[in-house]
């Protein structure tokens, strides 16, 4: 008796055509990002010509997002977003803002609804579009289940009215194309939630605070209001028939599909991870390079063993989250279960990793380090919220304490 067995096979060795996509978008990383990236973060604005550059060249289209989210490997979405994040984490955050709202229409959206919302997210090389995913709240952020955003169905005018504020909005208030995560019904908590697009123009939306951030300036974080936002019934993603089956299994206390907002975290924190590596990589480089020509008491300062010392530690760790952002990566594209987390793991070690290697930069380029005429405290500035968006380093570690022990640790 023969019984054959299907395995994926994992490889470290990336194809011709991963090598070309990485090197292209390296090539725009060097010559359009890195350019102008300290002149962006001074300005603290949105880079339109930035993201018009990379609508000419494909980079900035539906098309190229989607073939890199459908390569079954999944290593080519996290290659891009390494080089992307290497040129600068700002101008990385403007250009892939909007497939965060793409992730949320794709992950609880009909094929319908995708195929008329997400073109619409980025729009084309002569009409540039962005969009926007909502779940954060004043008094709800890594407890998704605590939304305060309702939204309200009107039968007669089959019309869904949203009313609430979100905030940390990457995109929020400017963008032509808003997915929003709001709660149905409240008693229900995080199983009474749904997701819904805010089309272009539809009264009772608006941008609120627009936040002065440490880091990642370039690109553009804000408050969302709702006021009484009246939405068409088939905005609500999924649909009501599907909303309506799902809502009346959790009231009977079935088992449910999950969170709306954590059906596409769970699909970014190896994405998340992998731009967290392109900010350890461009700044353990850059150190490198500075201490081969750096001379100090007769000698380049890389021979003395406690900046080697550093720089070796440095490159270990920027590597070691690469290996573990690309399996997270690789398990998510072939449905392999995060038995141990791993998708927190990557996003974790590798934000953790940012921080560390971008400040031990600045030690290492001393006073040089910690003056805006060189790159490494804008980069470290940047790692640091990698830490706490999309699920904090401590949200992270209960993720993985869960799956690793079983167990509902709080």
């Amino acid at each position: 008796m023969t019984c054959e067995v299907s395995m994926t096979v994992f490889s470290l060795s990336i194809s011709e055509e991963q090598t070309t996509v990485r090197d292209w978008v390296h090539g725009f990383a060097l010559d359009v990002m890195r350019p102008v990236a300290h002149d962006w973060d001074e300005r603290e604005e949105t880079p339109w010509p930035v993201i018009e550059e990379a609508a000419k060249i494909g980079l900035y289209s539906l098309d190229f997002f989607a073939s890199a989210f459908a390569d079954p490997t999944g290593l080519t979405m996290v290659l891009t977003l390494e080089e992307l994040a290497w040129g600068d984490a700002g101008l990385a955050m403007a250009i892939i803002g909007s497939t965060l709202a793409m992730a949320g229409i794709l992950g609880n959206g009909t094929p319908e609804q995708a195929a008329e919302w997400i073109p619409a997210c980025f729009g084309t090389p002569g009409d540039v579009k962005i969009a926007a995913f909502g779940v954060s709240e004043p008094d709800a952020g890594s407890d998704v289940s605590s939304l305060r955003t309702r939204a309200v169905y009107d039968a007669a005018h089959d019309e869904w009215v949203l009313t609430g504020t979100k905030t940390w909005i990457t995109n929020g208030g400017i963008a032509n194309i808003h997915v929003i995560v709001a709660s149905v019904d409240p008693a229900l908590g995080s199983r009474g939630q749904a997701s819904f697009v805010i089309p272009e123009g539809t009264p009772g939306l608006r941008m609120g605070q627009k936040f002065q951030k440490m880091g990642i300036r370039a690109s553009h974080t804000a408050e969302v209001i709702l006021e009484e936002c009246r939405i068409p019934g088939r905005c609500l993603l999924g649909g009501k028939d599907r909303l309506d089956e799902r809502l009346a299994r959790a009231r009977e206390g079935a088992k449910t599909s999950g969170q709306a907002a954590m059906a596409t975290f769970e699909t970014t924190r190896p994405y998340v991870g992998a731009q967290a590596v392109g900010i350890a990589r461009a700044s353990y480089e850059y150190a490198l390079d500075y201490a081969k020509e750096r001379r100090q008491f007769g000698q380049a300062i890389i021979e003395n063993q406690s900046i080697a010392f550093k720089l070796a530690d440095m490159k270990m760790r920027t590597d070691a989250a690469r290996l573990l952002v690309w399996r997270a990566a690789w398990m998510a594209a072939t449905r392999q279960p995060f038995l141990a987390g791993e998708g927190s793991q990557s996003k974790l070690f590798a934000s953790e990793t940012a921080v560390h290697v971008s400040e031990e930069a600045i030690q290492i380029l001393g006073g040089y380090g910690y003056v805006r005429d060189y790159p490494v405290e804008r980069w470290h500035r940047d790692s640091k919220i990698y830490t706490i968006f999309e699920g904090t380093s401590e949200i992270q570690r209960l993720i993985i304490a869960r799956a690793i022990s079983g167990m509902h640790i709080r």
